[in-house]
């Protein structure tokens, strides 16, 4: 049995969506999927470029953002990561505030070129440890992006999955809706039914499958060199899951 902690499991499940991949791009507050990505490099013998923003060290982009979004616009970046304070079953994400946009009860910090990323990236893994009603909601207070567009939108970007601290959903484009892939240790159909506040798609034909917890190699490439790494970024993450200064 993996002695993995959740994080871990999301880390693991978020770096097999990015196999086959040649360049892969992490924004601010993402200490999850910025593991993720290093981890999928390991695995891929450096093959994989991973830019990450935030770094002080051999900076990924000279130009920060602006250079994140000339890359995307270019076609060079296959995958990019959003987490959003809501996220509903059509795959929206709400970053800016909470109950009225006019009298907001909650303000957070803004889209920072979701919208635009989520347009235009193939491939956009969402992400929340949160996984509950308040979270995962029916309908967002407010879209910073969406995540279906009209037929007669160009828009080569999109969500691909949800990977949350209680399960991996796949997006369905066609019937623009959440289908349930797989179910971390200790979760039941039951429980992410209750703890989801959108409707979503369970397969009829076959079992929900437990999420694949990394094993002894895969942490140790967490907890060793992905963890040396990502402490520069996100230090507190880093402390709270690998220890030490």
């Amino acid at each position: 049995m993996s002695d993995a902690r959740t994080e871990e499991i999301m880390i693991a499940a978020i770096a097999r969506m990015l196999s086959g991949l040649s360049h892969v791009t992490v924004g601010i507050s993402s200490p999850i999927p910025g593991s993720a990505a290093l981890l999928a490099r390991e695995l891929s013998r450096g093959a994989l470029r991973v830019s990450m923003l935030g770094r002080t060290s051999s900076p990924s982009f000279t130009d920060g953002g602006r250079e994140l979004f000339d890359c995307a616009a270019q076609g060079r970046i296959d995958a990019f990561f959003l987490g959003g304070v809501q996220i509903d079953g059509q795959a929206n994400i709400n970053l800016v505030s909470i109950g009225d946009p006019d009298r907001p009860k909650a303000r957070f910090p803004g889209s920072f070129g979701s919208a635009y990323l989520y347009m235009i990236v193939p491939r956009v893994i969402l992400f929340r440890q949160e996984h509950s009603p308040r979270t995962l909601v029916p309908k967002v207070d407010y879209i910073s992006a969406p995540g279906v567009s009209a037929p007669n939108i160009y828009r080569p970007g999109g969500p691909y999955a949800l990977v949350t601290g209680r399960c991996v959903f796949y997006f369905i484009k066609e019937n623009e809706c959440f289908r349930l892939k797989s179910l971390h240790p200790g979760q039941s159909v039951a429980d992410i039914r209750r703890e989801t506040g959108f409707v979503f798609e369970i397969p009829e034909t076959e079992a929900i499958p437990e999420t694949e917890a990394p094993g002894a190699e895969w942490l140790k490439l967490i907890r060793g060199p992905v963890g040396d790494e990502i402490r520069e970024i996100y230090p507190d993450f880093a402390a709270r899951m690998f220890g030490g200064a």
